[in-house]
């Protein structure tokens, strides 16, 4: 299973975001700018997250966007899937509609892909926004400490 661009922009997004999290809306093209991503790009992938509830627009000289929910209610599942549908590495363990295979009651292969797609997803379940940010001041607190 490999993730697009859309999936991995939509986090960095989403991410950033986070780390604005209450100080209000954020414009679209800072956040292109900060995250090295198309701002056209961007655009479609926010109206997706929009409209899936993730984000909210404001309008106006100080618009721009926020998370709908607090950091620590969003995960890296939820905008995985949003962005590029659901979690799995074979059509027949789809976790929305798996396609129907006449080999199904005797596939020895398809349990191994129904285990890949339950680890996939329960990493990705695991780890909030607010992990992220965590994690994120951890690693800048590290690259400060100085060894004598």
């Amino acid at each position: 299973m490999k993730l697009s661009t859309k999936g991995r922009y939509g986090v960095k997004a989403m991410f950033d975001l986070a780390q604005n999290y209450g100080s209000g809306p954020i414009p679209l093209n800072n956040i292109a700018r900060r995250n090295n991503i198309s701002e056209h790009y961007l655009e479609q992938l926010i109206a997706v997250l929009r409209k899936a509830g993730l984000v909210k627009s404001v309008r106006g000289a100080q618009g721009g966007y926020i998370l709908s929910k607090s950091p620590e209610t969003i995960t890296v599942g939820d905008i995985i899937r949003v962005l590029e549908g659901p979690i799995a590495p074979v059509d027949c363990v789809n976790e929305d509609e798996p396609e129907h295979c006449e080999n199904a009651d005797f596939c020895i292969t398809r349990n191994i892909w129904a285990k890949v797609r339950d680890s996939v997803a329960q990493v990705l379940d695991s780890i909030t926004l607010k992990d992220m940010l965590e994690e994120s001041k951890n690693l800048q607190e590290q690259s400060y400490m100085y060894y004598i």
